[in-house]
C-alpha cells in the first residue's frame, strides 16, 4: 500500500501576477476541484505547507539574492522582477511556502512516513537560476529539495526529472557542476528559455523535442535518453519537476502530450524509484496553463504516485 502526501497551502493562491497572466491562482483550485470530483483526494493525505527557512534557501541561492527579492516586494500593487515575472505583496510568502513544501516532502519520504509526495504549490521554480528570477519563478524549489536531501539526509545520489515543456534552465545552472545530481529534462526546442540547452555535462541529460512532437516520439526519446542514465546513477531519491504544459491543449507551447503520456512517464520513474530509492518519489508542480488539461494530467500523475492505477 503506497502512502502519498499532498502538500499545499491556501496562501499559495494569494500570489497573483495580474489579470490574464497564465500562472494564476486558478491553477491550484482547478487541481483541487479535480481531486474532489474524482474522489482521488481520499487516497491522499493533505498536509499544510510550512515556509522554507533562510538556511535551506541559502544552499541554492546566495543571501544577497534572497534579500533583494524581499526588498523588491512592494507594499501594494505589482512590480516586475523580470519581463515575465511580477512580484506583489503576497508573492514571497507563497514562494517560501512552495520551497518549504518541497523540503517537507523530502523529509516525509526520507523518514518513511510516506512513500511519495506531491507539492501542489506555486509559484513554480525550475527557471530560477542561482542569482536570477525567470519565467514566473523566484526560488528553485526542486533544487532546494535536492540540496536538502543531500545536506540534511546525507544522500550521495539524487535524480531530478523535468518533463515541463520549457527546459529547467535554473536547475541546470545550479547542478551542472554537481555530479551527485542527475538532471534529465525534456522540452520543446527551439523555445523559451533558450539558455542552457547546449550545456554538455555527464549529469545533464537534455532531450529536446520538435514542435508537434506527440506521445509516441516523446516516450521513445525519453526512454532512450533517460533510462540507462538513471539506472547507472542509481538515485537514492527521485525528484520530479512536474510541468504539464506539454499537453496538446496547453496554450504555452506546441508539444502534443496526453494524460496517458504523463501516466507512462510517472510509471517509469516509479519503477526506477522502486528499484534504487526504496520507492521514494517527490514531485513538485511546475507549469501547466490550460486548467482542464492541467487538472486531468495531475490526476493521472497522482493516480500513479498513489498506486491507484
Amino acid at each position: 500500500m503506497i502512502k502519498t502526501a499532498y502538500i499545499s497551502h491556501d496562501d499559495c493562491e494569494m500570489h497573483d501576477m495580474g489579470f490574464g497572466h497564465p500562472e494564476s491562482p486558478a491553477r491550484l483550485r482547478a487541481i483541487k476541484n479535480q481531486l474532489q470530483d474524482t474522489k482521488l483526494e481520499q487516497e491522499l493525505d493533505f498536509i499544510r505547507a510550512e515556509e522554507v527557512t533562510k538556511d535551506q534557501v541559502n544552499r541554492v541561492h546566495p543571501s544577497t539574492y534572497i534579500e533583494q527579492l524581499d526588498l523588491l516586494t512592494p507594499a501594494k500593487g505589482r512590480i516586475m522582477a523580470d519581463p515575465d515575472t511580477a512580484i506583489m505583496p503576497h508573492t514571497m510568502k507563497a514562494a517560501k511556502l512552495a520551497a518549504g513544501a518541497a523540503v517537507q516532502a523530502v523529509d516525509l519520504v526520507m523518514s518513511g512516513q510516506y512513500d511519495t509526495a506531491f507539492c501542489g504549490t506555486r509559484p513554480p521554480g525550475h527557471h530560477a537560476e542561482t542569482n536570477k528570477t525567470m519565467g514566473f519563478c523566484f526560488y528553485n524549489n526542486i533544487a532546494i529539495a535536492a540540496r536538502h536531501a543531500m545536506a540534511f539526509h546525507g544522500l550521495d545520489r539524487v535524480a531530478i526529472i523535468d518533463f515541463d515543456v520549457h527546459q529547467g534552465n535554473g536547475t541546470v545552472d545550479i547542478f551542472q557542476d554537481d555530479p551527485r545530481v542527475l538532471f534529465c529534462s525534456s522540452f520543446q526546442h527551439p523555445y523559451y528559455p533558450n539558455s542552457h540547452y547546449a550545456v554538455q555535462r555527464d549529469n545533464i541529460i537534455n532531450t529536446p523535442l520538435e514542435a508537434h512532437t506527440g506521445g509516441k516520439n516523446f516516450r521513445n526519446k525519453v526512454e532512450k535518453d533517460w533510462l540507462n542514465q538513471l539506472q547507472n546513477h542509481k538515485p537514492q531519491l527521485v525528484l520530479i519537476s512536474a510541468g504539464f504544459d506539454a499537453h496538446k491543449d496547453d496554450p504555452m507551447a506546441e508539444i502534443e502530450l496526453l494524460e496517458d503520456d504523463y501516466r507512462w512517464v510517472t510509471e517509469m520513474l516509479m519503477d526506477v524509484a522502486k528499484y534504487y530509492a526504496d520507492g521514494r518519489v517527490v514531485s513538485v508542480l511546475e507549469g501547466g496553463y490550460n486548467l482542464k488539461a492541467l487538472a486531468k494530467s495531475v490526476e493521472s500523475h497522482l493516480e500513479v504516485l498513489s498506486g491507484r492505477s
